[in-house]
């Protein structure tokens, strides 16, 4: 490729990185490509693609962001940022090993679910994780399953409430006579802008409601 100039589609295909995670890297001062004088458009050379492989090789073992940063502007070498990252490493096999203890000693009670003592693992496993294991929580994914609905309806009804009050507009400067009043279609338009209002106030009400803990109350339980 040598010194000369390429896009960024050529740039993803170079260094098997998504565009999105090229310029999320950028955002995060990983990688700063030159900018070209006379468009202003980025010009990404041999270099940037040599430093997103690096950065994707990091990414693939599971370093975190500021850690490459670090390697990156040379303040740590490759040894000292995977020394640390080994400990994150070692910390993380601890606690998948707890985890397969437990599950392998669930694996042996041949016995129905309502017969599980759930609040005494519950409770063993606080201690444990007083001691310093860390379960994988599912119930923060739950959370965020509970917010994908409510946004996507109010999203759709803000747009449609959005998308009538603009044609009845559109509708009355294109014909006023032929419109219906103008005291009527203000009316309707605040009707349509108080549906949409009403929706966003419910988003945000759920909310509340999801960060007051009204999800993790289950696991007191």
């Amino acid at each position: 490729m040598g010194d000369a100039a390429v896009k960024i589609n050529e740039v993803e295909a170079l260094a098997g990185i998504t565009k999105k995670n090229i310029r999320f890297y950028e955002d995060q001062g990983l990688l700063c490509p030159r900018r070209n004088a006379e468009n202003g458009y980025r010009d990404y050379g041999e270099e940037d693609v040599k430093v997103l492989l690096r950065i994707r090789l990091l990414r693939k073992l599971g370093l975190p962001i500021e850690e490459i940063r670090q390697m990156l502007q040379g303040v740590q070498t490759v040894g000292d940022g995977m020394r640390r990252h080994m400990i994150s490493l070692e910390r993380e096999k601890r606690n998948l090993e707890q985890s397969i203890d437990l599950c392998r000693e669930l694996q042996t009670l041949d016995i129905p679910l309502t017969s599980l003592d759930a609040q005494g693992l519950l409770e063993r496993m606080e201690r444990m994780e007083q001691d310093g294991t860390a379960f994988r929580n599912r119930q923060v994914q739950d959370v965020r399953v509970q917010y994908t609905a409510p946004v996507i309806v109010t999203v759709i009804m803000v747009a449609l409430m959005t998308a009538l009050s603009a044609l009845m507009l559109w509708a009355y400067m294109k014909d006023p006579e032929n419109a219906p009043p103008l005291p009527l279609l203000i009316c309707l338009i605040g009707l349509l802008a108080a549906v949409g209002i009403g929706a966003v106030l419910a988003l945000m009400q759920r909310i509340r409601e999801i960060q007051k803990g009204e999800m993790d109350d289950a696991r007191h339980y």
